[in-house]
């Protein structure tokens, strides 16, 4: 029973990072590529979907993504959707293709993005941090319900907090490689 919650912990706790990876992915760093799209959404025929359901995302260059919406119809509404992103990103149309040029970060949006990575690493600890606080409420009631002895509880709360320092350590080096990104010219 121990071993399957601690197992289940780190297994949440994994996901956790997993998830602030993902959401580090979104945060640009002035570089282009085609992974910044991912959560654009748009109106595809009363429902919203991704854009790269849409249309074909290629690297036009360093800087620049070529968006290549399937239908020719869907051009307008794929442009919009893109300006419309909480992305600060400008599309422009090129007869069939919409070209996203990537603008250089000022010093003060690298600020701007390095405050936005602290609060997003923030929310991954306190996820995991909660996944280890779920975990102890559960090694805590089998105590009480004698269904393990008060050696192994604690032991297990020794594992689990171990395993919760390992995770936010790991957040901890994600969000200074992000930083040191975000802050190269």
């Amino acid at each position: 029973m121990i071993a399957e919650l601690k197992k289940n912990a780190e297994h949440k706790m994994q996901r956790s990072l997993e998830a602030l990876k993902n959401d580090l992915l979104k945060v640009r760093t002035g570089r282009a590529h085609t992974g910044l799209l991912d959560h654009v959404q748009v109106d595809y025929y009363g429902s919203m979907v991704p854009v790269n359901q849409v249309a074909n995302i290629t690297l036009v260059d360093a800087r620049t993504i070529g968006v290549q919406p399937w239908e020719k119809n869907m051009l307008q509404k794929v442009e919009k959707a893109i300006r419309d992103s909480d992305l600060g990103l400008n599309p422009a149309s090129q007869g069939e293709m919409i070209r996203v040029p990537m603008p250089a970060l000022t010093e003060e949006r690298r600020k701007e993005m390095i405050k936005v990575v602290k609060h997003e690493g923030e929310g991954a600890k306190v996820a995991i941090r909660n996944l280890r606080r779920d975990a102890n409420t559960h090694l805590k009631d089998a105590l009480k319900k004698g269904e393990i002895p008060e050696d192994d509880e604690r032991k297990a709360q020794d594992d689990i907090q171990k395993l919760t320092d390992k995770f936010i350590v790991e957040v901890d080096k994600m969000l200074a490689t992000k930083e040191a990104e975000l802050m190269q010219v």
